[in-house]
């Protein structure tokens, strides 16, 4: 053989070299690349046949062969190639050794060649030999057998080896080329033919058929009908089918996509039933459940785990594990059967059996495969295709056209709206989110949408109105399914978000909001990769808002950007999070949100709408008495990105109405933020004096002034803010549910609540509703502000608006309609040129409009109310503004200023470009022009109101009832409605009342409007909220800002009042002469008055400081901040008060915070104006030269010609205003006691601060030199009085505080008696003004005098029921003669605030009804103790001019009667007094009596007290008005002993005499007082 292959020296050298050699050469030979092996197969043969001679070992040569094994798949069956050769040769040779050496060699190579290989190859001898088979006979017996079964017993041949030639022409029939005369029908023949000569097995013949069907699936019209001409029973095809599946089942195998396409169209033409085939494919339905689950679980641990805080190492490590597992999953996809049928049915159209397929399994599960997804979306574009060409396609645009299918069987393509909702939509459910993989198709969709929307909301519509509708449900529900979730799945496509958004514009926003709200809230739950994109989009949301800050806006915002294009919901809801956390973001956050789409803005407003309503999140802080800090911040974004993005507003003014309709108050602040940042209006009661001034101007002063930040470029943001208002009729809606809902927020809201939250809610609802109404008289046309606005009854009695609110929404109505209407009239008569001809066309226009404005507000309130104030002065009140009233020059002039200086600057920059330079200098100059313009305008206005104020004002207000009455009601239903409406209303209430003095309107007192405004400002004050008692504080302090200009300047006041009816006093016409006397009140006494009125405000001042409640605190100290720079002016005062504030800093500065911080500010202001402040003597003359008489403290005092005192007297009802009382009706006795009551607690309370009010009050007589003695002496006189109260005071306390000091035998009575027969008794016991006498001894006896009261307080408090047992039954007798005198001098009495007898009254008040039968209208201050001053002072000084109704003997005669009543009712309470001290104290009284009557006497004896004028009509304050009821029962001594003088002298002597009575009994008083200090351990003993 071939030794030249392996020579034998290899063999002879194997060890050393031979072996390496023979592996080199295997080697060689094994890498060829040809076919052939016979050099490999003659190198292992030559090798083998040198161990067979005996040449090589046979374990060496077994070795090598194990070795040459590795070189090639195959050479284990070239080795047994060669041991079969060998074996043939061997059993032929006679040498033993060499076939033994040949098993041998063989045996021991049974490790490297498969025994199955040597039993086809070697005989069965040498098999037996080597012991793989047992017996070589049995073996070949076994061959033959099989051999036999194989190739010679058959019945059909079934196998092409069988009958090679039957199929062999059988395959070539069906894979002939089928022409046109090759069908079906010829092929079905042949076959029969070769069946039947063949013998062929039929089955096995249908298994060719499909099999060659599969090799040529383009053929599907041939072969399907040649099945069905073929096969006989259903059954059969689909086990053959179901077999050819299960072949491919095995764990490699895969399904080839041809057996798919063969049995989907069998499945389409019916031929096979999808039940019997669907039992054949893998996997079962229960895996595909499982495996679905376990899909669900895998996304929520992924996003479990995004979300939990990870260490970066384990980060890593985890995202290194994700990626291999999607990897795997990507190599390795599952060979399941039943999807890949179901992509075939889709390709080939069925859309019947595809849909089958798919409700058994679950939902998405299919179509969550790319290669499914994809073939529905195909089967959508042959669907759409011609109505997306009829109606979808953009103008312009060509698009990719589409062929149809061939299929016959496939559903047909939709030619109008109406076809989609048989296939197209539910194909669109079934495919859900993973319309993302197909962008085109998603636009397609759209697209199609948008038109629909158009032609749905049109009026010619193609289908009927139930079918338009089911389409829109159907697109909607395409929408919240298919639309929403795709784009949450395609990465980043801004495109198709704006797309979408072109289609979600038209729906209405309800409808978005519900899509927004599924999609955020449902969508992302039901599928496994919707669940970890959002946790993927929750955790990239993290990452951008941990690092935005100011610095990188711009690539966060980017960021942002990208993130929101598919999942806006759930980064906003995040981002929202943040910000209610952190209101520090809101600022960087909107700034970044510049590059979001459309629609993502439109999901921003739903997500902050969403947020808002919350209702997990309390509005309130824990405290309940704030406003939780993430409303504010929500509140806060709302305000800045509706401003600054086009975001449609419509939801969000809609929640906040529902929520007014709710009852709900807390969402104003959205929309209080939303209308000041977007139309630039702010609503502040902080702003400075010259931002009130520039508001009452025009728009552009209001805009360039007014407020704080000048908010510019709101042109556009306001116009859209007016849009939305008036697209979805919600402007008057939101009004009236404000106005509304201010009463709800105390009513309704306001009983859980803290009251300083009821107090924020009703303050921020009303500035709300300010501010709303200020953008809409600012923004809306007349002609839309005409048409939603009703007129003001409607607004009152219809839709129950308060009046205050009613007004002013129809403020801005008026306004256009009498400019309109003037406009009008000019242009009809162009002739009138004159400026007078104008101004007579302007009153004409106010007439014709506000004509029916008159008539509508008669219905507004009860028809007596319109007895005192004309309709027409109550709308012409309502209806004006501050800038009808006054011209703000100084703002004007202020602005332009401004501007000038700017355009100075902007001269003078020398770093700004020329064209910019340019730029602003015109804009400064065009702004300058228009403020110009604007005041020239206004100027014109303000003139053309005046002259028809000027017209009116005779008819404003009627004579029929008194002037105390018509001031009660313009107070009432004007005044103080709107003062604490706004802070420019406040300031128009000041003006309009100083207008309407200045034009001299008829029956209008000033002088007592002011005083009813300054007197008792108690009441108001606690009512207020914080804001209102801003304003009311604003308010007062114009009102004072007036007053104080005509005190300070005699000539101001001249000019100003001199001659002003609303300054004349008139008194009752009951003299000799029977006519009326009138006189104006002279500068000295106005002096006086204003006295009073800092002195009212002190007193209440110091009472609501004492309360301590929080309300009253806070407010009065907000109203003395305001009122500041007019008030303290009186030093005394100013330490009074300064001594409360700092009392309240030191108790609240633990408790209450707030209150410390204002008491704090407040103290701190007060001591920087200390040094404005005057000595009481300074700010009014309280000293008289010798031949003056003086008349009581706090009236309002007349000329030389004093007339009467008026009929009627007033008291305060609880708000602080004054009600008038009429002949025939009287005040109710309990609100005058509970009022006097009230002023004696503040009094007892106010102790220190008191003291130093009244410092200079003792006797009437100021001497700036004693005042810081007596105020020692009174600090004094408090301590002892507080011992004296906690030991209940001595029987001559009791008898000094009851009967006001002493004097006559019976204290007790006589204080019983004056409170009887003085009406409104306030006055003031030391009132009586006497002139200053000097010497050592008159200053010790006004020292007792002021240290009596303080004694007599402290008998009243310490007493109790015995104090008031003693002010009630005393000197009834000499009381009775006292009152008759004092009547016959006073054409009217005035009502006692003090309790008093039941029988007394009765008979008093018939004797009262009596004298007030001829009583005039009221003429002074309703103050009490002002009007029993008058009646005082006219008593004393014009006793003989003034005579009552009846004649002096009758009125003796009813005293008698009553005097003798009150004596025996008194008799049992004198018994509990103590005889010997009564008696002492009154001898002590009697001397002093005497020695003082000697010494007037003397003092006064040239003196004529007819024509003098007062000298200090408000003396003594604090003793006036701190302690009501003591005061009164002083002066009604005072006027007992006038009565007395009365008998015996008459004219000029009366007068004298009366004021010698008085000083006499006031030193009487201060003798008491001594004498009870002196017996202060018998007193108790006594008591």
């Amino acid at each position: 053989m071939a030794t030249l292959i392996l020579p034998t020296d290899w063999i002879k050298n194997w060890e050393k070299s031979g072996k390496n050699e023979f592996l080199q050469l295997c080697q060689d030979l094994a890498g060829r690349t040809d076919d052939e092996d016979k050099d490999l197969q003659t190198a292992l043969y030559e090798l083998s046949l040198h161990v067979v001679q005996g040449q090589l070992k046979v374990d060496v040569a077994a070795s090598i062969l194990g070795d040459v094994m590795e070189l090639r798949d195959d050479m284990a069956s070239i080795l047994a190639d060669v041991f079969s050769v060998l074996d043939i040769e061997t059993s032929c040779m006679e040498e033993k050794h060499k076939r033994d050496n040949f098993t041998q060699l063989v045996g021991a190579c049974l490790f490297c060649v498969p025994d199955a290989i040597l039993k086809e190859r070697l005989d069965p001898e040498t098999l037996e030999s080597l012991g793989l088979i047992k017996q070589a006979q049995q073996f070949n017996q076994k061959i033959v057998k099989i051999k036999t079964k194989l190739f010679y017993k058959q019945q059909k041949f079934n196998l092409l080896r069988e009958e090679n030639e039957g199929y062999g022409k059988l395959v070539t029939e069906l894979g002939q080329e089928l022409s046109g005369s090759v069908t079906s029908r010829v092929v079905l023949e042949n076959i029969k033919s070769l069946i039947g000569y063949f013998n062929l097995d039929p089955n096995r013949v249908l298994d060719i058929i499909l099999q060659v069907y599969q090799c040529r699936s383009d053929q599907d019209e041939f072969f399907v009908s040649l099945i069905k001409s073929y096969m006989c029973e259903h059954q059969t095809l689909c086990h053959i089918l179901g077999f050819k599946f299960k072949f491919h089942q095995e764990p490699n195998g895969e399904t080839p996509a041809s057996l798919y396409h063969v049995a989907a169209n069998l499945l389409q033409h019916n031929l096979i039933a999808l039940e019997d085939l669907y039992a054949h494919l893998m996997p079962v339905n229960s895996t595909i459940e499982e495996e679905h689950k376990r899909e669900i679980l895998e996304a929520k641990q992924i996003a479990r785990k995004l979300t939990m805080v990870v260490l970066p190492s384990e980060k890593n490590d985890d995202k290194e594990k994700e990626k291999e597992k999607d990897e795997e999953k990507n190599e390795k996809p599952p060979n399941n059967q039943k999807l890949g049928l179901l992509e075939a049915l889709l390709r080939i159209g069925d859309w019947q059996h595809a849909q089958s397929v798919m409700d058994q399994m679950p939902p998405y599960y299919a179509t969550s495969h790319r290669a499914i997804a994809l073939a529905l979306c195909q089967l959508l574009h042959l669907l759409i295709e011609p109505l997306y060409r009829r109606a979808g396609v953009p103008k312009g645009a060509k698009g990719r056209k589409i062929k149809p299918l061939t299929n016959s069987q496939a559903p047909r393509p939709v030619e109008t709206f109406g076809g989609l909702c048989q296939d197209v939509v539910p194909m669109l459910g079934y495919l859900g989110p993973h319309l993302s993989h197909d962008p085109v198709l998603f636009a397609k969709i759209i697209r199609l949408g948008k038109s629909f929307m158009k032609e749905f909301q049109s009026d010619n519509r193609s289908e009927s109105k139930e079918d338009m509708d089911a389409l829109l449900s159907c697109f909607l529900s395409i929408s919240d399914q298919v639309l929403l979730p795709s784009l949450t799945l395609m990465d980043c496509n801004a495109c198709m978000s704006e797309e979408l958004w072109g289609f979600f514009k038209l729906f209405p926003y309800q409808h978005r909001y519900r899509l927004y709200g599924q999609w955020k809230n449902e969508t992302y739950g039901n599928h496994p990769l919707l669940v970890k994109v959002k946790a993927q989009t929750v955790d990239r949301a993290k990452y951008i808002m941990k690092r935005l800050t100011k610095e990188n806006v711009k690539p966060s915002g980017r960021q942002i950007g990208k993130l929101s294009h598919s999942n806006p919901t759930i980064l906003f809801d995040y981002i929202l999070s943040q910000i209610q956390w952190y209101d520090n973001l809101i600022t960087p956050v909107v700034d970044s949100l510049k590059y979001l789409t459309s629609l993502n803005y439109d999901v921003l407003a739903y997500c902050i709408i969403e947020a808002l309503a919350n209702p997990e999140k309390e509005k309130m802080k824990h405290d309940d008495t704030t406003i939780s800090s993430w409303l504010q911040s929500l509140a806060s974004l709302c305000g800045a990105v509706c401003r600054k993005y086009p975001i449609e507003l419509a939801g969000l003014l809609q929640y906040v109405t529902n929520q007014l309709k709710a009852g709900k108050s807390f969402d104003l602040l959205i929309l209080k933020e939303v209308v000041q940042k977007m139309a630039g209006i702010e609503i502040t009661d902080e702003m400075t004096q010259e931002q009130l001034e520039a508001m009452t101007g025009g728009e552009q002063l209001k805009a360039e002034g007014g407020y704080f930040g000048q908010i510019r470029n709101t042109k556009k943001s306001s116009q859209r803010l007016k849009d939305a208002l008036l697209e979805h009729e919600l402007a008057l809606p939101l009004c009236l549910l404000m106005a509304q809902q201010r009463n709800g927020v105390v009513f309704s809201e306001g009983g859980e609540k803290h009251l300083k939250l009821v107090g924020k809610l009703y303050d921020q609802c009303h500035d709300t509703l300010v501010q709303f109404g200020g953008f809409l008289a600012s923004n809306l046309s007349t002609e839309d502000y005409i048409k939603r606005v009703p007129s003001v009854d409607i607004l009152c009695n219809q839709f129950h608006t308060p009046h205050d609110a009613a007004f002013y929404l129809s403020r801005p109505m008026y306004a256009h309609q009498i400019l309109s209407k003037y406009d009008e009239l000019k242009k009809a008569d162009k002739a009138s040129r004159q400026q007078q001809q104008k101004v007579h066309k302007y009153v004409q226009a106010c007439e014709l409009v506000m004509a029916p404005v008159h008539e509508a507000v008669v219905s507004l309130h009860p028809a007596k109310v319109w007895d005192d104030l004309r309709p027409q002065f109550y709308a012409t009140f309502w209806s004006l503004t501050m800038y009808d009233l006054a011209v703000p020059h100084n703002a004007y002039e202020r602005e332009c200023n401004k501007l000038k200086a700017q355009m100075k600057a902007i001269e003078e920059n020398t770093e700004m470009p020329p064209n910019k330079k340019k730029k602003e200098t015109e804009r400064c100059t065009a702004l300058q022009d228009k403020l110009l313009e604007e005041e020239k305008k206004q100027l014109e206005h303000v003139q053309r109101i005046l002259h028809r104020l000027k017209l009116e004002k005779d008819n404003w207000l009627l004579a029929k009832s008194t002037k105390n009455e018509t001031i009660t009601k313009f107070l009432q239903l004007c005044l103080f409605p709107r003062c604490v409406f706004s802070a420019i209303d406040a300031v128009y209430c000041a003006r309009f009342v100083e207008l309407v003095h200045q034009q001299k309107a008829p029956n209008f007192c000033t002088l007592l409007c002011y005083d009813r405004v300054f007197s008792d400002i108690i009441y108001t004050v606690a009512s207020c909220t914080e804001n209102e008692s801003r304003r009311y504080g604003r308010f007062l302090c114009c009102m004072l800002e007036t007053v104080t200009r005509w005190h300070s300047d005699r000539a101001m006041y001249e000019k100003e009042c001199g001659n002003y009816p609303g300054f004349v006093t008139i008194f009752r016409a009951s003299g000799f002469d029977g006519g009326n006397k009138a006189d104006q009140l002279d500068y000295e006494n106005f002096r006086h008055v204003v006295h009073k009125w800092h002195y009212k405000l002190t007193k209440a001042s110091v009472h609501c400081l004492e309360t301590g409640e929080y309300t009253h605190i806070r407010n009065i100290l907000i109203v003395l901040t305001k009122i500041l720079p007019f008030y303290p002016k009186v030093l005394n005062l100013g330490q009074a008060l300064e001594c409360r504030v700092l009392k309240i800093c030191q108790e609240e500065k633990e408790k209450r915070p707030d209150l410390y911080a204002l008491a704090m500010g407040y103290s701190g202001q007060l001591k920087g104006r200390k040094s404005h402040m005057v000595p009481e003597n300074e700010f009014h003359h309280k000293e008289a030269p010798p031949t003056r008489s003086a008349t009581p403290a706090g009236g309002i005092q007349n000329g030389p010609n004093n007339g009467s005192s008026s009929s009627s007297s007033s008291t305060k009802n609880p708000q602080g205003v004054s009600v008038v009382k009429t002949e025939d009706g009287t005040q109710d006795d309990a609100d005058k006691s509970k009022e006097k009551l009230l002023a004696s607690k503040t009094s007892s309370k106010s102790s220190s601060a008191a003291s130093k009010a009244s410092s200079s009050n003792g006797n009437g007589t100021p001497n700036s030199t004693k005042s810081s003695k007596e105020d020692k002496d009174k600090v004094s006189k408090e301590k002892k009085e507080k011992r004296d109260k906690s030991s209940g005071g001595t029987p001559d306390n009791k008898a000094s505080s009851g009967g006001g000091g002493g004097g006559t035998k019976d204290k007790t009575q006589q204080a019983k008696d004056e409170r009887s027969s003085r009406d409104g008794s306030t006055g003031d016991k030391d009132g009586g003004g006497r002139e200053k006498t000097p010497g050592k001894a008159d200053r010790d006896k006004q020292r007792k005098e002021e240290k009596q009261p303080r004694e007599e307080k402290g008998g009243k408090e310490g007493g109790g029921k015995e104090e008031r047992s003693s002010s009630g039954g005393g000197d009834k007798e000499s009381k009775s003669k006292e009152s008759s005198k004092e009547k016959s001098s006073s054409g009217g009495t005035m009502k006692s605030t003090t309790p008093r007898s039941d029988g007394a009254d009765s008979e008093r008040d018939l004797k009262r009804r009596k004298l007030d039968t001829h009583s005039s209208p009221s003429h002074s201050s309703t103050v009490k103790d002002s009007l029993n001053d008058f009646k005082d002072s006219a008593s004393k000084h014009y006793g003989n001019h003034s005579t009552g109704g009846l004649s002096k003997s009758k009125e003796r005669e009813l005293e008698k009667k009553e005097s003798e009543k009150g004596r025996d009712r008194s008799k049992e309470r004198e018994k509990r007094e103590d005889r010997k001290d009564r008696k002492r104290d009154h001898s002590n009284n009697e001397r002093e009596m005497s020695q003082e009557l000697k010494r007037r006497k003397d003092e006064n004896g040239t003196s004529s007290s007819k024509h003098s004028k007062s000298a200090s009509p408000s003396d003594s304050p604090r003793s006036a008005d701190k302690d009501k009821s003591k005061s009164s029962k002083a002066t009604s001594k005072e006027k007992s002993d006038m009565a007395k003088n009365d008998k015996t002298s008459g004219g000029k002597k009366e007068s004298r005499h009366d004021k010698d009575k008085s000083e006499k009994k006031e030193k009487r008083e201060s003798t008491g007082a001594k004498e009870d200090k002196k017996h202060h351990k018998s007193s108790d003993k006594h008591r």
